[in-house]
């Protein structure tokens, strides 16, 4: 057996699988974009073209604070840890997120009426006039991304990836209890 520190051996990392044609190293079907490919791609360029619009106009937050915001007018009163989690960040990274949405007046931090440890967050009225201009930007993302696509094509994308999320959420719960 190598000590831990020794590399890998490479040379059965290389064989082909069983199966493989001679000279082949995969089908070449297996190597088009597949829809996890075609998603990131997707969602990498409505992330950059809604912050190339956000700068032109002057949007005062980052997209990680837009994001933030919207989560926020979505559930307002919920804790900074529930928010964290629904934005799959650290709450470290939340807190600075939060720390600059309060710096420009758009974040109110509340105690819990229940717990003097947990602080709630809520939206300024100052705050509602932002949101609207980030929903804004979103939908005209949107319908650059979706140009061309009947409204009936538009309906059946979002409920296959509404779809597709629920199966995900099943399976990664599954997973969670399990590991549990």
């Amino acid at each position: 057996m190598a000590p831990p520190n020794d590399p890998l051996p490479l040379a059965p990392l290389m064989r082909p699988p069983a199966g493989a044609r001679p000279g082949n190293h995969a089908d070449p079907a297996a190597l088009q974009p597949n829809i996890g490919s075609m998603l990131y791609d997707v969602a990498r360029l409505m992330r950059r073209h809604f912050e190339r619009r956000a700068r032109q106009t002057g949007l005062p937050v980052t997209r990680q604070q837009a994001r933030a915001l919207l989560h926020i007018a979505r559930n307002e009163g919920l804790s900074q840890a529930a928010v964290a989690t629904m934005l799959d960040i650290e709450p470290i990274a939340l807190v600075r997120i939060l720390d600059r949405l309060h710096e420009e007046g758009l974040v109110e931090r509340r105690l819990h009426p229940t717990d003097r440890r947990v602080r709630t967050l809520w939206l300024t009225p100052l705050a509602w006039g932002v949101v609207d201009r980030v929903l804004a930007l979103h939908a005209e993302t949107r319908e650059a991304a979706c140009a061309g696509l009947p409204p009936a094509a538009r309906d059946m994308l979002m409920r296959t990836l509404g779809h597709m999320k629920d199966n995900l959420m099943v399976v990664e719960a599954t997973e969670s209890a399990a590991a549990e």
